[in-house]
């Protein structure tokens, strides 16, 4: 069985999840979904972002996003959900909500399972990105397998 570690940041829309259980064809895959809230990233970056792709009133909702204790429960919400779409697609998935060190905890859960890659699926981060401080391109040099990032999409 191959195995994918899936990093995300939002609960997976149905177009995410027909994609990434297709990208094997008809091998069986199975997915370790690490779920880091929104609000356990910088505030400041998501703003940026928001603004970069236009979305104005979305950056001026950064500040009510919740965090810490409070994040908690809408990420094992979306986490739930995630694993629930992949489980009807047939797939095998388990999953974990992941604090502010996500990289750190990728490298011990591709070590811990033997994952054959990893898939970083998250909306477009543009300031990480140009500075190569996005999760794909430093999980690239941690993690030891291919890495593969895609933008997800929104319902």
């Amino acid at each position: 069985m191959f195995t994918s570690v899936l990093m995300i940041e939002q609960p997976l829309t149905t177009v995410d999840v027909d994609f990434v259980t297709s990208l094997h064809g008809d091998d069986a895959v199975s997915f370790v979904v690490l779920m880091q809230p929104r609000g356990d990233q910088d505030r400041l970056l998501r703003a940026i972002d928001d603004v970069a792709l236009g979305e104005l009133p979305e950056a001026v909702r950064e500040g009510e996003e919740p965090e810490g204790d409070a994040a908690q429960g809408p990420a094992a919400h979306a986490l739930a959900h995630s694993l629930n779409a992949l489980r009807g697609k047939g797939a095998k998935a388990t999953g974990q909500i992941i604090g502010r060190h996500p990289l750190d905890r990728l490298k011990d859960v591709v070590e811990e399972t033997g994952a054959d890659e990893v898939i970083v699926l998250t909306a477009p981060h543009f300031v990480e990105e140009f500075f190569h401080r996005d999760w794909a391109s430093r999980a690239r040099h941690k993690v030891g397998v291919p890495v593969l990032k895609l933008f997800a999409h929104n319902e």
